[in-house]
């Protein structure tokens, strides 16, 4: 499943869900701005969401104890 059913690290996670959700509202509000010359910037938009899907799903490095 490409949602995971339980946060591997709370701050990655919710750093990801932050980023698609700014990329989301900005790209909303490039089209439905009202203004004629603001232009949505897709290939951002496409960019940001998979960083943030990208943080989701992301395995943080676990530290090690020396021995």
């Amino acid at each position: 499943s490409i949602i995971p059913l339980q946060m591997k690290n709370t701050k990655t996670t919710l750093a990801g869900v932050g980023a698609i959700l700014i990329a989301i509202g900005g790209a909303l509000k490039a089209t439905f701005d009202g203004d004629p010359t603001t232009n949505l910037d897709i290939a951002a938009t496409i960019a940001a969401v998979t960083a943030g899907i990208g943080l989701i799903l992301a395995k943080d490095a676990s530290e090690k104890k020396p021995e």
